[in-house]
């Protein structure tokens, strides 16, 4: 953990003596840390829902087999909340929220808790369509710990939704010899987080991990015996797991504060609450403006660990803080990939070098810039996919992390023999 930092008042509000955090997951967690880092000294309460200490959660699906128990965060990360919170309750979920202008009650099972200030990292929950409720999921430890004892060698998986988790997952469970099919209703994998041009490229990796992926393929509904296609068609299935996304776990403050229809709160770029000035929202349900990017929705892995720093030293009036842009990694099917940046849904799409055997990116662009006619010769790029290329994640997450938009002589990007770094354009 970095050295700790002298606080400064803010003239405009006094920073709180108590804080209660809402959320026990990674970005709840970077929260407690962040507020003993910067030198509070007040009283925390942290609130969580599954009876366990913080771990992370991509090695849920990444991992599933070869890390059976959870990745603490107190061995990861070296965040022991016990340590730092005053009061830890993992397994008393918030059930209410009031809000005034010196500070917050949150109300639980068992009472409330009056605090300060409240800083609401309440993660996310998956979603379930109506007729899917006897399908499994993949979001906690408990998940997890129920599926890798289904796994086994020609256990007939049914997996709904070819997203990051649906991928991860169906790569592991062939792996381990079960015969693993992948229906999806858009026409290409990871068409809504990539694009249908670029997931198209990613069609043959599901055959040759020996999985079959079935594109077009909407699920009316899940029974016990498997799945039926919107056309009529039964899938059969030992185990059907849905993997078609997540939402804010927000439902609890529905009426107490303004909720768009994924359910997350939009805040300022420091994760304050619009008109409550001792509410703070970091992770999954904060829907973040960003100065390169515009508006971030929560999810990212990267905003749950990194968006807290920024928070804290708003809440106590701490300075400092470098961005980040938005980062997401995944390994399935054989594969490593890294997407930095926020492609917007109709970015233009160059890419750099042959889809193939090897590594190769795909460069999104500003589609604003590309409107009516190609992209001229230096373009803005709002995001860069990186395919098995681990190596170049680190080069390129300081190119997205600049505080400015990305400008690159599209000519030299598109050049794998050239650094990404080497391609940027000069200012105008």
């Amino acid at each position: 953990m970095p050295e700790p930092t002298t606080t400064v008042p803010s003239p405009a509000l006094p920073p709180p003596r108590s804080v209660v955090v809402v959320g026990a997951g990674l970005a709840g967690a970077q929260t407690v840390a962040a507020l003993r880092t910067h030198g509070f000294d007040g009283r925390i309460t942290l609130l969580g829902a599954e009876g366990v200490p913080p771990y992370d959660r991509p090695p849920l699906s990444k991992e599933l087999l070869t890390r059976p128990e959870p990745v603490w965060l107190s061995d990861d990360l070296g965040v022991d909340v016990e340590a730092l919170a005053d009061d830890v309750r993992l397994a008393e979920p918030a059930q209410g929220l009031a809000l005034r202008p010196d500070g917050a009650v949150v109300t639980t099972a068992r009472g409330t808790v009056e605090a300060d200030a409240v800083v609401l990292a309440v993660g996310s929950v998956p979603v379930v369509p109506p007729g899917f409720a006897s399908s499994d999921l993949l979001h906690t430890a408990a998940d997890a710990a129920r599926l890798r004892g289904a796994l086994r060698p020609g256990l007939r998986l049914v997996i709904v939704g070819a997203g990051w988790i649906g991928a991860e997952l169906a790569g592991v469970a062939a792996g381990a010899g079960a015969e693993v099919t992948v229906l999806e209703a858009a026409d290409a994998p990871l068409s809504r987080q990539l694009g249908p041009e670029v997931g198209g490229h990613l069609v043959r990796w599901y055959a040759e991990a020996g999985v079959r992926l079935r594109t077009g393929a909407a699920v009316a509904a899940v029974d016990g015996s498997g799945v039926r296609l919107s056309g009529g068609e039964h899938v059969p299935a030992d185990l059907v797991l849905t993997a078609v996304g997540a939402r804010p776990a927000s439902d609890w403050l529905s009426g107490t504060l303004p909720l768009d229809p994924r359910g997350a709160l939009v805040v300022d770029a420091d994760g304050r609450v619009p008109g409550h000035p001792r509410a703070w929202a970091v992770g999954d349900v904060a829907t973040r403006a960003h100065a390169v990017f515009g508006t971030v929705p929560g999810g990212h892995w990267s905003a749950a660990l990194h968006d807290p720093d920024a928070t804290v030293r708003a809440m106590l009036g701490v300075g400092g803080g470098a961005a980040h842009a938005p980062y997401v990694f995944s390994q399935q099917l054989g594969h490593d990939l890294a997407l930095l940046g926020l492609p917007a849904a109709d970015s233009p799409v160059v890419l750099r070098d042959a889809p193939g055997d090897g590594p190769w990116a795909a460069l999104y662009l500003d589609p604003q810039e590309t409107a009516g006619g190609s992209a001229g010769t230096v373009a803005t790029v709002r995001a860069v996919l990186l395919v098995d290329s681990p190596r170049d994640v680190g080069g390129v997450r300081r190119l997205m992390a600049r505080g400015e938009p990305l400008r690159l002589d599209l000519a030299r990007a598109t050049d794998p023999a050239v650094r990404l770094k080497d391609a940027v354009a000069a200012p105008a």
